[in-house]
């Protein structure tokens, strides 16, 4: 088959089902878009946990007035068993650094965290516990500090920050799945319209058909002009999704990134990447689709 020919065929078919194919497009571009801010809510998650799980320490709170663990039975935590929680601590493989706060360090810490709140007025620095804050070379290797020092005497609590952002990024995992969720439901709803435009102009052209048939021609010869049509729309509605990605890349760099400087986004290579993921999404469902409906109205 001729490349003039089959062009022309497809530039005929277009243009006959104007509406339906602007239809397509639209709702193509729409699903893969959503598809694709799913892709995207999924590499933020990823670049905030590597942002802030490369931050996360481990403290190790120690003996205080107003500790209650067993393990600080014996009163106030003694200098003697500070340096050797100190020796210890440095001394394990896992451990890159430690820094040592004072009661008054972190009264003045607490201070400045909560200076607009009531209780700031209502703590004095005995209250608050000293602490060595650790900094771990691989933040999931917080239980060999647990297994180290929790229990020992002189220390009153081993607490990993980590366990405090796991329920934010939970939530933040589940908004993701649901996002990913939407986007593959709308790309089937376009699969669906693409199904449906194609019957309706391989209805419309059923004499043409029916005459290619007659003269000894092939199936796949009478399917491909209307097996490009459909990937046609959606190759046009995957270039509006896109622009749209990039549109939304741009926003983030230029207003929230200046604003939310605590955390890092993602970058454009994520943006080509789900780029690359809706063109193969888009050529995938529109040939499935394409391929299904013609094939059934061939047979009839």
């Amino acid at each position: 088959m001729r490349a003039g020919f089959l062009l022309s065929e497809v530039r005929i078919g277009l243009r006959r089902n104007l509406t339906m194919t602007f239809a397509v497009i639209v709702t193509t571009a729409i699903s893969l878009s959503l598809l694709g801010i799913g892709l995207l809510s999924n590499a933020q998650v990823n670049a905030m946990k590597d942002y802030w799980y490369d931050k996360i320490e481990v403290s190790v709170y120690l003996c205080g007035s107003l500790s209650e663990s067993p393990s600080c039975s014996g009163g106030v935590i003694t200098p003697e068993q500070r340096l050797a929680i100190k020796s210890d601590l440095d001394a394990l493989p896992v451990v890159q650094s430690t820094f040592y706060e004072s009661q008054s360090e972190a009264y003045t810490r607490f201070q400045e965290r909560f200076k607009d709140s009531a209780i700031a007025q209502n703590v004095t620095a005995d209250q608050l516990p000293e602490s060595f804050r650790v900094k771990l070379k691989d933040p999931t290797q917080f239980a060999v500090v647990v297994s180290a020092f929790s229990g020992r005497p002189g220390v009153d609590v081993v607490q990993d920050q980590r366990t405090i952002l796991e329920k934010f990024f939970k939530l933040l995992n589940v908004l993701r799945n649901g996002a990913l969720l939407v986007g593959l439901f709308s790309v089937l709803t376009a699969g669906l319209l693409i199904s449906n435009t194609l019957r309706i102009a391989a209805f419309n052209r059923r004499r043409e058909t029916g005459v290619m048939k007659l003269v000894g021609a092939s199936s796949w010869s009478i399917q491909l002009p209307f097996l490009l049509e459909g990937i046609f729309s959606a190759l046009i509605g995957w270039g509006f999704a896109t622009g749209l990605l990039a549109g939304l890349k741009a926003v983030v760099d230029s207003k929230v990134a200046p604003l939310l400087t605590f955390t890092n986004f993602f970058g454009w290579n994520e943006v080509w990447i789900a780029s690359a993921w809706l063109l193969l999404a888009g050529f995938t469902v529109s040939t499935i689709a394409s391929l299904i409906t013609l094939r059934r109205y061939l047979k009839v």
